[in-house]
C-alpha cells in the first residue's frame, strides 16, 4: 500500500477540487485500487463505489454486464481493452461517475483460461466527454501474485492520475 497511498493522495486532492467522482470495477488487483482510494480521508465527497468483479456471475450481478452485450461490443474474451473499455463505460453510466476505472488481469501463478500468461492486466479509464484511455500491462512476472496485483494497482490509479493532469 506504501506506493498507493501517494497516488491516491494526489488523486484524492484533484477530484475534490474539481467536485468530481470515481467508481471502480477490479478484478485481480483484489480492491486494492479501492481501498488507497478509500485510505484518504474524505473519500466520501469523491469516491462512488466499486467492486471486486472477479467472475462472470460477478459481472454479471454487480456491474450487470451480460454476455449478449459482450458480443454486441465485440468484447467477448475478458482480458482485453475491448472488455476493460466496455466495463468501464458501463461502470461510469451506472454509478453517474465523472470517471470509472476497471481492471481485469492474470496475477498468477498460473495465466488465465484464455490463455493470456500470468502477470498481464487490461485497464480502461471511462472519463468525461466520453473521453476513454485503455492500456494493456505486462510485468513478465509469472510466479509473483501479489507482486502482480500491487503493479496493476499502481498502473490503474497512475493512469487515472495521468488523466486527471
Amino acid at each position: 500500500m506504501q506506493t498507493l497511498l501517494p497516488l491516491a493522495e494526489e488523486i484524492a486532492v484533484l477530484l475534490k477540487a474539481r467536485g468530481e467522482t470515481v467508481a471502480v470495477s477490479e478484478s485481480s488487483t483484489g480492491g486494492l485500487v479501492s481501498a488507497a482510494l478509500l485510505s484518504v480521508p474524505g473519500a466520501s465527497a469523491y469516491y462512488l463505489g466499486g467492486a471486486v468483479v472477479y467472475t462472470k456471475k460477478a459481472r454479471e450481478v454487480l456491474i450487470d454486464l451480460p454476455a449478449d452485450k459482450l458480443i454486441a461490443a465485440g468484447a467477448q474474451k475478458p482480458l482485453s481493452e475491448a472488455f476493460v473499455t466496455l466495463l468501464s463505460g458501463v461502470l461510469r453510466d451506472q454509478f453517474t461517475a465523472t470517471w470509472a476505472l476497471a481492471e481485469i488481469g492474470a496475477t498468477g501463478p498460473a495465466g488465465s483460461r484464455y490463455g493470456d500468461p500470468a502477470g498481464t492486466a487490461c485497464l480502461a479509464l471511462a472519463g468525461p466527454n466520453g473521453l476513454v484511455e485503455a492500456m494493456t500491462v505486462s510485468t513478465g512476472v509469472l510466479d509473483n501474485r501479489i507482486s502482480n496485483m500491487r503493479v496493476f494497482a499502481a498502473e490503474s490509479l497512475r493512469l487515472l492520475l495521468k488523466n486527471l493532469k
